[in-house]
């Protein structure tokens, strides 16, 4: 695969990430790489170009082995991002010339750090923004590794000179405003930075800027300096935080369609069977105490002879067009899923039991009516059982009693044991106090209600709407009469 940086947009940086294989990302990787040392290259050039102004503030003598340096950095830089890339031969190689890749990198931005004089901005994009985008791209420990280096360097860098060990800098300034002509090297490198900043301020005259006074600014050194790290450093942050944000919206992508797949099924593109339950539990949460809830389990009948008739696929397009009836014949504040199957869930909250017979009534005589016409011309239809229950609100009040009765006793007992005094070599232990999980518990409860009233509805010949509360009350009349005449 060819990289290149042209349009490497949201699209393009998203299939670098997720798709690209490693030894792609590498070339990317050392293709940004070669990018930055471009920068440096090209001041080189203009530092050396305009040699004769900056040359009493710039090292000219360590300014051509500087560049030497860059530009053989470039060429291997460049190098790995050809076709002829040793990362594209030997793919049992590749986590090695990942690490000669960062290897040769972290020398080469601690070289340009040491030489250019300690800056919090270089160092900063290079330290946190470098590591940043290598972990996007390649192996997470070697890049780890180089930004300890990275961090080790920037402090020797910074404490070494005030241990008498002169480092090589380009930075250099002789100061003739001092009583004493005196060249101030990198260990003065902080009190430079504050003798010319008071140098610049002397420029301005009555606290006016006019155009003599902007020209000798441009040409002092603080501004060519500042000037320099700016440009070190800025265009490698703005393209890191480019990176990053892109990479930000790639996952919040991949998120919504990790929820999306599940929270959705993907044939009917109903609801799935954890996200129905999901929100059927919240229903039970917000619901009030006079209102009921009744849940429906439809079953298609005879679906598995639909299959072995006419195939899996037209199995698949009739629970697709099964889906888009139930869909269109239920309200909004209806939650349908696809509870496994041919078997989809229903719940209808605040719906009192004769409503939701009304509703399931009105379902099953839709879908029966519903004909499915294939490419042949052939056509059928399917009928569905469906079996239902109502919560009451009288009943759910009675569980919820239950439960915090439950609880009570379950908080007296434990309060009543005698406790142990823990030793301070013993390590503390958190009694936690059992709870009932009452939405949990009633969605159990509701679905196993209305399962028995399907498998009755089966039973009974299908093409039916069973009710599980005209069952139990049917019981309950048989157990009554019953026990009277016993």
């Amino acid at each position: 695969m060819a990289v290149s940086i042209s349009h490497l947009g949201y699209t393009k940086l998203s299939q670098a990430i997720f798709e690209w294989q490693a030894a792609d990302k590498t070339s990317l990787l050392a293709l940004f790489m070669v990018m930055e040392v471009s920068l440096h290259w090209l001041w080189c050039l203009f530092v050396w170009w305009r040699r004769d102004v900056y040359d009493t503030y710039v090292d000219i003598a360590l300014l051509y082995p500087l560049w030497f340096g860059v530009t053989l950095v470039a060429l291997f830089l460049l190098w790995m991002t050809s076709r002829f890339s040793p990362v594209k031969k030997a793919n049992s190689n590749l986590y090695k010339w990942q690490g000669i890749l960062i290897t040769v990198y972290s020398a080469y931005i601690a070289m340009v750090i040491l030489v250019l004089g300690h800056s919090s901005l270089v160092a900063g994009v290079s330290l946190v923004g470098g590591a940043i985008l290598g972990m996007m791209l390649i192996r997470r420990r070697y890049v780890w590794r180089a930004f300890l280096g990275h961090a080790a360097v920037i402090l020797a860098v910074t404490f070494i000179p005030y241990l008498g060990v002169t480092l090589p800098n380009l930075r250099q300034m002789t100061l003739t405003v001092i009583p004493l002509d005196t060249y101030y090297s990198y260990i003065n490198y902080s009190e430079i930075t504050t003798i010319e900043n008071a140098i610049s301020a002397s420029i301005f005259q009555n606290g006016t800027l006019n155009w003599d006074s902007v020209d000798q600014l441009r040409r002092s050194s603080a501004f060519f300096w500042r000037s320099t790290h700016i440009y070190m450093a800025l265009p490698k942050a703005i393209f890191i935080i480019y990176m990053f944000r892109t990479l930000l919206l790639i996952l919040d992508d991949s998120k919504k369609e990790i929820l999306q797949h599940a929270n959705q099924d993907e044939l009917t593109q109903l609801k799935s069977r954890r996200y129905g339950m999901m929100q059927m539990k919240q229903v039970l949460k917000s619901v009030e105490d006079h209102q009921d809830i009744s849940v429906i389990l439809l079953d298609l009948d005879w679906f598995k002879e639909v299959n072995d008739s006419y195939g899996h696929e037209i199995g698949d397009r009739v629970l697709v067009e099964v889906a888009q009836t139930l869909l269109q014949s239920l309200t909004d504040e209806t939650i349908v899923s696809r509870y496994g199957g041919e078997e989809f869930l229903i719940v209808l909250p605040d719906t009192k039991h004769d409503t939701a017979m009304i509703i399931a009534e009105q379902l099953r005589r839709v879908i029966a009516k519903h004909v499915i016409i294939l490419d042949d011309d052939t056509a059928f239809s399917v009928t569905a059982s469906l079996g239902l229950y109502t919560l009451t609100h009288g009943e759910r009040n009675c569980i919820k009693q239950a439960c915090e009765t439950l609880n009570k006793r379950d908080v007296s007992q434990s309060l009543a044991k005698p406790q142990r005094i823990p030793s301070y070599s013993s390590k503390r232990v958190n009694r936690k106090i059992p709870t009932v999980q009452l939405p949990h518990d009633i969605c159990q409860r509701l679905i196993c209600m209305a399962d028995k009233a399907l498998y009755e509805a089966k039973g009974r010949g299908r093409d039916q709407v069973v009710s599980a509360n005209e069952m139990l009350a049917a019981k309950i009349i048989i157990l009554r009469r019953s026990m009277a005449h016993s």
